[in-house]
């Protein structure tokens, strides 16, 4: 199996698709030369032209618009908005149009759209540029909502993404770029509305996704090495959500902790909070514990950046009181 950053991974998603099918094109600011704000999108208006790799205006509206609408006419186009706070200009054209179209038309219509957007804190890009803001989503029927945490996934759920016929908004992490993971040689599409189990435990589940996967995988390593077995699981796909998955695990190991890196309160591991809940009460030994920021706009000064955001010193910790040994 070929090792890829995730950057890569990402980048060999959108080639594969834009070399088998003339439907799939790209656009969003600076994506042409430049390769996007990341890097991402480097060498592609070379080996495709300026047609389907498209530089756009610095508006995240027109952006999202010029996307549906291509959607509509039956292209598969992949808007990019630089940075994930830019959703918010972007809003109006997501919310209230791809996600209520073929709903509206009785099935009539798709919209086959992947708003690609990343984010994060770990680089101090300041309160307007890091925001985590996938809960906002969620909450929206009619969108599909990914947040992959690895190269294998990131590059299986974008294909996914790109061939499914309703708008999926995909959520990249800043700070994952440039780690490195095993792909399979041929890209394998990831269904949407899977959850993985990165690692088995017996004591207590984690559920985490994008960064903080990564923080609760060295928290679990930690929490080992006192004696609590972990099972870290990362749900993916937000928005289905494989509600089925999450459970069978918290059933397994009867306690429950969900880490994100968006704020608390009212972040997506308050509806995974919920779900458990409902669903898995009986089987809860503790109270399911939540690690989220702080609720703060983000900081740009790194020592406080830092203290904001968690980490998994915090996940470890949450870890212990649900176990009982904080």
């Amino acid at each position: 199996m070929p090792e890829l950053t995730y950057r890569e991974a990402v980048r060999d998603a959108l080639v594969q698709a834009m070399r088998q099918d003339d439907d799939v094109f790209i656009m969003g600011e600076d994506i042409a030369e430049m390769g996007g704000s990341m890097g991402v999108t480097a060498g592609l208006l070379d080996e495709f032209g300026p047609e389907r790799v498209r530089n756009s205006p610095i508006s995240e509206m027109a952006i999202a618009g010029a996307a549906i609408g291509a959607a509509v006419q039956g292209m598969r186009p992949i808007a990019e908005i630089m940075y994930e706070d830019f959703l918010t200009l972007a809003a109006e054209q997501i919310v209230n149009q791809a996600a209520k179209h073929r709903y509206m038309s009785g099935g009539q219509v798709t919209v086959p759209v992947v708003f690609r957007t990343q984010g994060g804190a770990g680089w101090s890009p300041g309160a307007q540029h890091a925001q985590q803001l996938e809960a906002w989503f969620v909450h929206i029927p009619g969108l599909k909502v990914v947040f992959a945490s690895t190269p294998e996934d990131v590059r299986g759920l974008l294909w996914s993404a790109i061939y499914d016929d309703n708008p999926v908004v995909f959520f990249e992490h800043r700070t994952l770029y440039p780690i490195k993971g095993d792909v399979p040689q041929e890209i394998e599409p990831i269904p949407i509305g899977r959850a993985r189990v990165h690692r088995q435990g017996e004591d207590v589940t984690v559920i985490a996704t994008g960064r903080l996967v990564h923080e609760s995988l060295r928290a679990a390593e930690e929490a080992e090495s006192e004696g609590i077995s972990v099972e870290v699981v990362d749900p993916r796909t937000l928005q289905p959500l494989d509600e089925e998955t999450l459970i069978a695990s918290v059933k397994k190991t009867n306690r429950a902790v969900v880490a994100h890196e968006a704020v608390t309160r009212m972040g997506f591991g308050a509806e995974v909070a919920a779900v458990l809940q409902y669903q898995a009460f009986d089987w809860l030994d503790a109270p399911i514990e939540r690690v989220g920021a702080r609720f703060s706009p983000l900081p740009f000064a790194p020592v406080m950046e830092n203290f904001v955001v968690p980490h998994a010193a915090d996940v470890l910790a949450a870890i212990k009181r649900t176990v009982g040994k904080s």
